[in-house]
């Protein structure tokens, strides 16, 4: 559709949302500090001027100080959104009509719709990719071969999209440089561990209102989301238990007080469910079927399909929504199952998503390492590039500063030790 107030391209619920998008994205916007240093800059040295950028990212109001950051940069920015239940209506509504940035996202948009967006996206012939999952540069691989030489490079924040992009290098099709933002020590240390973690429990009392204490709470994974949200757990008084396929993760969750077992021998234990492992179908009939009665499952990783949501169904003799976002299934073994947030993520489906002050840092690297990729287009290689050390240290360094915490530095003497080899002890 074309807004008459705009003239730009958008596709979202309702323009009158925008007042409320604009001051919620404005209360995000005390918590992001670092990205706004960023922006400022961006603004003055305009490093993505001319550059055509597709941005596939939940729409949230932490989003959309990203969204503004690029397009205040130059950026001929385009944003759509990275999971149907994710979108933020209200600020949707804010970037098109407040900032006039071309949004395609609708909260609980079909399947139908999303790939629509998808294709609209790449309809803007990016030079940069910004995903969250690799839809879109997957889809550009598979279906718009013709587009590939407009491509500079692409940035992923999701260890999903990581492993599909891995995934993509490794069958040689992907032929342009991708950031790998994920694995930044400045995003997965803190957006994955404690914004995970505190968002995944947000959104569990959001759609359930339960109380956590006492309960045994599973963990289907223990990376770095899956620590955050066993720690989290724990903190509110729940008994977790984590399940595993990696024995070093496994004997790290042991270490760190977690019974560790097997799905199976989880499956009649707990009361509630958490999958954080990016993988397909982690909860799967048998487990289903030993459950108890009224046992609540949900997933916290990237795509819906960590729960095997389609069996489930077969599975049932009745679907109802008791609650928003909270559907039971009455199966004929006389038990039911409760899924939340239809198995998508449940920190944004019932929720708001990470906190502000956790995406100020994971969105900053996103910012810098378009800024890097335009920077250096032509001499990065294809395949998956870590964002540099010194780029993740400044985002650091930023942030401790706008704490207002001060840390020590190396003296003369210290860095010369720690540089010879010939000084001992």
């Amino acid at each position: 559709m074309i807004a008459t107030a705009t003239r730009i391209k958008h596709e979202v619920k309702d323009l009158s949302l925008a007042p409320k998008g604009k001051q919620r994205i404005e209360w995000a916007g005390r918590e992001m500090p670092v990205l706004k240093q960023i922006r400022d800059r961006f603004a003055q040295e305009k490093p993505l001027e001319g550059i055509r950028l597709v941005a596939c990212c939940h729409v949230t109001t932490e989003t959309a100080h990203l969204a503004i950051a690029l397009k205040a940069a130059g950026a001929d920015a385009l944003l759509i959104a990275s999971n149907p239940l994710s979108t933020q209506d209200d600020v949707a509504a804010s970037l098109v009509v407040d900032h006039e940035i071309p949004v395609f996202a609708i909260k609980g948009e079909d399947n139908e719709t999303y790939h629509r967006h998808v294709e609209i996206a790449l309809d803007h012939k990016p030079n940069i990719i910004i995903d969250d999952g690799s839809d879109v540069t997957a889809t550009l691989v598979k279906e718009r071969q013709h587009q590939l030489g407009d491509i500079i490079g692409t940035t992923e924040e999701t260890t999903t999209g990581i492993v599909r992009l891995r995934a993509m290098f490794n069958d040689g099709v992907l032929t342009f440089p991708a950031m790998n933002v994920n694995d930044a020590d400045t995003k997965h240390f803190f957006d994955n561990r404690y914004g995970t973690g505190q968002s995944t429990l947000d959104g569990i009392i959001r759609a359930t209102n339960v109380l956590l204490a006492g309960k045994n709470v599973v963990v289907a994974g223990y990376g770095w989301c899956g620590k955050g949200t066993a720690l989290r757990a724990r903190g509110l008084g729940a008994n977790v238990i984590v399940t595993e396929i990696d024995p070093t993760k496994a004997i790290e969750a042991v270490m760190d007080g977690f019974r560790v077992m097997p799905m199976e021998e989880a499956a009649p234990l707990g009361d509630l469910f958490v999958t954080v492992t990016g993988n397909k179908h982690v909860i799967r009939p048998e487990h289903f079927e030993v459950m108890k009665d009224g046992a609540m499952v949900c997933n916290s990783g990237h795509f819906d399909i960590e729960i095997d949501l389609k069996s489930l169904g077969e599975m049932a003799t009745e679907v109802k929504e008791v609650r928003n976002f909270t559907q039971e299934y009455c199966l004929k073994n006389g038990k039911s199952v409760v899924v939340l947030g239809e198995g998508r993520l449940i920190n944004l489906a019932a929720a708001e998503g990470h906190p502000s002050a956790v995406m100020d840092m994971s969105f900053a690297n996103q910012a810098l390492a378009c800024e890097y990729l335009v920077k250096n287009k032509g001499s990065i290689e294809p395949g998956l590039h870590s964002i540099p050390e010194a780029v993740d240290k400044d985002i650091a360094r930023l942030k401790l500063q706008a704490m207002g915490i001060n840390i020590d530095s190396l003296t003369p003497d210290q860095i010369e030790y720690i540089n010879s080899w010939t000084s001992g002890t």
